[in-house]
């Protein structure tokens, strides 16, 4: 029973079976080698067993913060140490996405639902002008003129004006309440970005082709790194949170100092990215740089279609 801490069961916690009560087969030390299952004593007092879920709760959390530090500051260690195989000290990458994912969203949903001001004289002129639509240098009818792609079968095209015929109601639905819009681009972007996730990973795979690695490789390279972005960026909303908090008029020391913090964590944005390259993929500056560049802008022009998608799709499905 040697070792870590934090590799075994403390010897208070085993049950002292010769055999895995699960499939009997003899047990070496706290796990069975077969079946994987612990050898836990769960016959003791409640407040003994709540007092050790604590313990292991808490565990749990130390191993995400111990996630943060390479995450964070030591750009492509996490992704090095994960495809060595040391992993049992940090966050799996796929638990690691998830979780900073759903808080920058539901963060973000929060703060962009309280930040919302509407002109209302405006948007009134705006949906006025909308309610007319020409098709062909005569208004459109859903009937007489319709939309009408020639490539597209009939059902795209009838859903197609249907969406038309129902965009001046949707336009005044938003204008008279704009977090229809937001909530729906909430429930949104989160899957979209989460589709995102394998079409970065083949640019890495394609750009990387002659690196011998597998699929699954660059996978984990851009979970953690879209990790990194979803956590510095929910870092970056409290500040401001914050600075508002405190100097609603956004001027003072506080508003100045959290100004310069998110321009040093913007900054190294960037950095970070080239530096996790480098460090992952192990290629020269030169080609490490040039590769840097085209993935850069692949992926931002992914991206873009990607939270367009979003956009439009969060309208049809209002």
């Amino acid at each position: 029973m040697t070792g870590k801490k934090s590799l075994t069961i403390p010897p208070s916690r085993l049950a002292g079976s010769a055999q895995c009560l699960n499939c009997g087969t003899s047990l070496k030390g706290p796990f069975c080698y077969y079946c994987g299952q612990p050898d836990k004593n769960f016959m003791r007092f409640f407040p003994v067993l709540l007092r050790e879920f604590l313990e292991d709760f808490l565990e749990l959390d130390s191993r995400f913060a111990r996630t943060m530090k390479p995450l964070l500051f030591i750009p492509g260690k996490l992704t090095r140490d994960y495809l060595d195989g040391k992993r049992f000290r940090f966050t799996p990458p796929l638990r690691l996405y998830i979780f900073s994912s759903m808080l920058f969203f539901i963060l973000a949903a929060m703060l962009a639902g309280n930040a919302i001001t509407i002109d209302t004289d405006a948007v009134d002129k705006e949906l006025a002008l909308s309610d007319t639509i020409n098709l062909n240098g005569e208004p459109w009818d859903k009937e007489t003129n319709p939309v009408t792609i020639p490539f597209m079968p009939d059902f795209v095209n009838n859903w197609i004006n249907d969406e038309i015929e129902e965009s001046p109601q949707k336009g005044r639905e938003i204008g008279a309440n704009p977090n229809l819009i937001l909530a729906k681009i909430f429930d949104v972007l989160p899957m979209t970005m989460f589709v995102l996730l394998p079409l970065a990973a083949l640019l890495f795979k394609f750009w990387y082709l002659f690196a011998r690695k597998y699929y699954i490789e660059h996978l984990i390279f851009a979970l953690h790194n879209h990790s990194f972005l979803f956590v510095i960026f929910l870092l970056s909303m409290l500040l401001n949170a914050l600075a508002g908090w405190l100097e609603p008029g956004e001027e003072g020391p506080v508003s100045t100092t959290i100004f310069w913090i998110n321009t040093t964590i913007y900054t190294w944005i960037p950095v970070y990215f080239l530096l996790s390259m480098k460090r992952v993929y192990q290629q020269s500056w030169a080609m490490t740089l040039a590769k840097y560049v085209v993935i850069g802008l692949s992926y931002i022009i992914l991206l873009s279609l990607a939270t367009s998608v979003a956009a439009v799709l969060s309208f049809v499905l209002l």
